[in-house]
């Protein structure tokens, strides 16, 4: 991860939300994290490396740095990730999402200087969002164990070789001149933890973040993975009343008489 800035950008954001919490109290097991007490150890040691480096450095960031400029970094980034998305629409089969995307990605790089500008938002081509994870999900390959991965955050066995190959597809990877690469992954990551300063009183006042956060990821996966569209088998099924339990006798329609 750390030999790509814009590897960082498709897990970080989920890194960053389990870094604003402490370390949480153990809960309820759950059968998608067999490995809970090692994922935990992990939680703790990102949260120590936020409290000590990122969360600091993103408050400095947000303060002093002008929204128009936070704006365009954030808009230079997500136009690096684009031809992740697109290779993955391809590999979906999704052909005018990928066409759309690709337009996006021309558009922005061109018209929008580098992609520091969005001029494709304002001509209606929608932003999208794809890695391998979501391909191999598509395709029926199951999420595996929840995991916990140092510096990358919440993930589970079968994101864990997106993390291999997006290096590949991320422009950046193919530019190494020094200094300007471990600069372009500081600031990503940077902007990326200004962006979630938000979310830090929310966490806080959660009775188990460490739980919270694997709730939440998994959740989002499987929606990302299905576009919104979940089947009903795999969602959270409400408890039914058993069949033979005996109904409440209604009441009569009429008041019985009372006293004189």
């Amino acid at each position: 991860m750390l030999a790509s800035p814009t590897a960082v950008l498709r897990t970080a954001a989920c890194c960053l939300v389990l870094m604003l919490a402490g370390c949480a109290t153990t809960g309820e097991p759950s059968p998608g994290d067999p490995w809970e007490p090692a994922n935990r150890k992990v939680y703790a040691l990102n949260d120590g490396i936020d409290r000590a480096t990122l969360k600091p450095v993103a408050k400095v960031y947000e303060k002093h740095t002008p929204k128009w400029i936070r704006n365009s970094v954030s808009n230079f980034f997500s136009n690096l990730d684009t031809p992740i998305t697109v290779v993955n629409q391809l590999l979906q089969g999704k052909l005018l999402e990928a066409a759309q995307d690709t337009l996006r990605f021309a558009m922005n790089t061109t018209l929008g200087i580098g992609g520091l500008f969005d001029p494709a938002t304002d001509a209606n081509l929608p932003r999208h969002d794809e890695d391998l994870g979501q391909t191999l999900g598509r395709w029926g390959v199951p999420p595996g164990p929840y995991l916990m991965l140092p510096l990358l955050g919440p993930s589970n066995l079968r994101d864990v070789p997106s993390h291999v190959v997006n290096r590949f597809l991320e422009p950046f990877y193919w530019y190494d001149y020094g200094a300007e690469r471990w600069i372009s992954l500081a600031v990503s990551l940077v902007d990326l933890r200004a962006k979630l300063l938000p979310l830090d009183p929310t966490l806080e006042r959660t009775y188990d973040p460490y739980a919270f956060i694997r709730e939440a990821y998994q959740q989002r996966r499987l929606f990302q993975v299905y576009d919104g569209d979940v089947p009903e088998e795999l969602l959270p099924q409400d408890e039914e009343v058993p069949e033979d339990e005996p109904e409440a006798p209604e009441a009569d329609a009429e008041a019985p008489p009372q006293p004189d």
